[in-house]
């Protein structure tokens, strides 16, 4: 059964886990259809919580893997939909 998997990352210290969130984004390109990405802004501060939602197009093993290197990431919160299709 086909599924569509979308995640949502609570990044709690952007500055700090940033860098290492991003490589690991990279490294799994291939299997993010969309991406949104924010945090706020105002002209004295730039929030160091931050929230990334992924629409994942890849394999089941390849979703997982993905998933589960981000979880090694402290200050990183991970919550999954999956919709059956």
């Amino acid at each position: 059964m086909k599924e569509l998997r979308i995640i949502g990352l609570l990044i709690t210290d952007r500055i700090k886990e940033a860098g290492r969130t991003q490589q690991i984004l990279t490294k799994y390109a291939h299997v993010i259809k969309s991406r949104l990405g924010f945090h706020e802004v105002t002209e004295d501060v730039c929030s160091r919580i931050g929230v990334v939602i992924l629409q994942l197009a890849g394999t089941s093993a390849e979703c997982n893997k993905l998933e589960y290197e981000l979880g090694q990431i402290g200050g990183l919160e991970i919550q999954r939909m999956v919709f059956c299709l």
